[in-house]
């Protein structure tokens, strides 16, 4: 199995707004698909290895990110 240098989770971005996490995480990972979705949202299951999804909390204002994104 081939080791990568690239980065796969982002636990530094958690409690940021979700835009500049999406930022941070674009900047890390140019060639990821980045997903912002609100907490408790139904989600398709799978792995994707060229995704990552941001999970937020939609009812709080700056919309701050709640878990650790993580490609997949």
């Amino acid at each position: 199995m081939r080791m990568s240098s690239e980065k796969t989770s982002w636990p530094e971005v958690v409690g940021w707004p979700a835009s500049a996490a999406v930022t941070q995480i674009n900047s890390d990972r140019p060639d990821v698909s980045i997903e912002v979705v609100p907490a408790g949202t139904t989600v398709a299951p799978g792995y994707k290895a060229n995704r990552v999804r941001v999970f937020f909390d939609a009812g709080d204002a700056t919309g701050p990110v709640l878990y650790t994104p993580v490609v997949g």
